[in-house]
């Protein structure tokens, strides 16, 4: 069931506990120039917001990370999803141990990703099948909102800047889940997050797809080990849904696949497993043109990183640098660049 705003004199569908973490209460600062024109949805009472906001910021206690996902960099703050630690945690370099980095939340189970406006903070907490959201305070972060019920396993969520909207995948469902901030705070000054609306690939109905793409010419979900198909698709025009534009079957070793992405002249995907779950397929791979991934026509670049025997994850850019989550090994945040379409200066950072 998916989550709805609920208004004083009536209800529209919408789409779109306290962490351990948190350790004081704080009014947020409002940092978005409110609009002056008055916003008919002022009154609304938004599901999952805490009574008061409550700032997060206690010392990481793990001296390694254990199945890291993901890295982001919003400002000057350096954001890790530490799966199997279940916790998010955050820093402002990436040359100290990572025991002396702080930790936004340790109070979700399986966490891969973590997605910012600048202000905004969305945490997929994937075995809760919620998302929680948290915002940037003069004190610090603080936990403001839990959005439940959003689909099964939410495994992905990425800010669109464009749209200013946050976009959340249902790993399991075929669900992306669209959420909007509110236009007003609330008199904590907290901004509210509700879901504006649910746009769904019946096709993609219980096939695990990891994460989606969204590149130039449409958006990408990449291939489960049950449907072993790239789907390439764009919002329909009542857009209350996705139309499938086309789609690109996938050789059997690389059907388990994690991401994709475009740099320069390249696809480059990172694979989990095989058709057969077998996560000794682990590994990325890159093509030129996804037409050739059907008949196994591929270049497999992981040697080209100088790790082994792990399993690469998702890849973000950070200021030009692309960084390389890893995982099953000691190996875990890999940095390289790509110049020409030639992989260097590979480097394990942590």
């Amino acid at each position: 069931m998916m989550n709805r705003k609920k208004y004083t004199a009536g209800v529209i569908a919408a789409m779109a506990v306290i962490l351990s973490a948190c350790t004081e209460k704080v009014e947020l600062q409002t940092a978005i120039v409110e609009n002056s024109i008055e916003d008919p949805l002022k009154d609304i009472s938004y599901e999952g917001m805490l009574p008061e906001p409550v700032v997060c910021g206690q010392k990481n206690t793990y001296d390694t990370l254990n199945v890291a996902t993901y890295i982001t960099k919003v400002d000057d703050v350096y954001f890790i999803a530490d799966c199997y630690h279940d916790q998010i945690i955050y820093h402002d370099n990436l040359s100290d141990p990572i025991s002396q980095w702080e930790v936004l939340t340790n109070e979700v189970h399986y966490a891969h990703t973590i997605a910012s406006d600048g202000t905004i903070f969305v945490v997929d907490d994937t075995e809760n099948n919620r998302l929680m959201v948290f915002q940037k305070t003069e004190e610090g972060y603080a936990h403001t909102q839990m959005l439940e019920n959003i689909g099964m396993r939410p495994h992905y969520v990425q800010y669109d800047e464009k749209n200013q909207v946050f976009m959340a995948w249902s790993s399991i469902t075929g669900e992306m889940y669209l959420i909007k901030r509110a236009a007003h705070p609330e008199p904590n000054g907290s901004y509210p997050l509700y879901v504006d609306r649910v746009l769904k690939i019946d096709e993609l109905f219980g096939v695990y797809v990891r994460s989606f793409a969204v590149l130039e010419d449409g958006i990408y979900f990449v291939s489960g080990h049950n449907n072993q198909k790239i789907i390439k698709a764009a919002v329909n025009e009542t857009e209350d849904g996705f139309d499938i534009i086309a789609d690109y079957s996938v050789a059997d070793e690389i059907a388990g696949m994690v991401q994709i992405t475009k740099i320069e002249d390249f696809y480059y995907i990172t694979i989990s497993t095989d058709n057969q779950e077998n996560q000794d397929f682990a590994t990325i791979v890159r093509t030129d043109s996804l037409d050739k991934l059907s008949a196994g026509v591929y270049e497999d670049i992981y040697a080209q990183f100088g790790v082994s025997g792990g399993t690469p994850y998702y890849i973000t850019e950070i200021e030009g640098r692309y960084y390389m989550a890893h995982h099953r090994t000691s190996e875990n945040i890999i940095a390289f660049d790509i110049n020409d379409n030639t992989i260097e200066n590979a480097k394990v950072v942590y």
